[in-house]
């Protein structure tokens, strides 16, 4: 986990253009530094959606259940290829079809480990059947479960502080991919309505 702190990501402003790179452990540093990242989510053939409940070890929003990977592609590395191989990494699977489903702009303070996402956020959708295996990574997950994705939105506004402050947003732009991507891919904001009545996790966009 560690080495993989010190990979390179992509800098990039708010409509998504690069303009520099750094480590994954200085662009998480407050106040934070926009960055290209991605976020999958699996779905099998009756809409439900794969979590995974992030490993305590994480450096940022450990033990939150978030969407069923997530990562950085590295500069000059497509989306499609850091998807998968992290897909493989942390879960065992893959190579999955992939399709972007909608583009948003992330913050949000971690109030355990004082870390800071801050991400243009790709929201990148993949079919996946239950009965394929899987091998989670310990070191990256804690657990799994499949949800309703329509039932998943309505428990973030209940109980927000279990889920990874991104998860909203992941969600809402997977059950609405042609509101999401209406226009050229750029900024767009949480639902309010998914965010944390919480001062330390506010969302100004990933």
């Amino acid at each position: 986990m560690s080495s993989r702190e010190e990979h390179l990501v992509e800098l990039v402003d708010e409509t998504g253009t690069p303009h520099g790179e750094t480590t994954v452990t200085a662009s998480h540093q407050p106040p934070g530094q926009l960055h290209r990242a991605f976020s999958v989510m699996l779905v099998d053939p009756d809409g439900q959606v794969l979590l995974q409940r992030r490993a305590a070890i994480k450096t940022r929003f450990p033990l939150r259940w978030a969407n069923s990977c997530c990562g950085h592609p590295q500069p000059g590395e497509s989306l499609v290829e850091a998807a998968n191989r992290r897909l493989s990494e942390e879960l065992g699977a893959g190579p999955v079809e992939l399709t972007e489903v909608g583009v948003y702009v992330y913050y949000a303070e971690d109030p355990a480990t004082g870390r800071v996402e801050f991400e243009y956020d790709h929201v990148l959708r993949g079919d996946f059947l239950p009965s394929a295996p899987l091998l989670p990574d310990p070191d990256e997950v804690a657990e799994l479960r499949w949800a309703d994705p329509t039932a998943l939105e309505a428990e973030l506004k209940r109980d927000p502080r279990s889920y990874a402050p991104w998860l909203g947003g992941v969600v809402h732009r997977l059950l609405r991919p042609s509101e999401s991507r209406s226009g050229a891919p750029g900024p767009a904001m949480t639902p309010p309505e998914l965010l944390a009545d919480d001062t330390a996790e506010r969302s100004g966009g990933r």
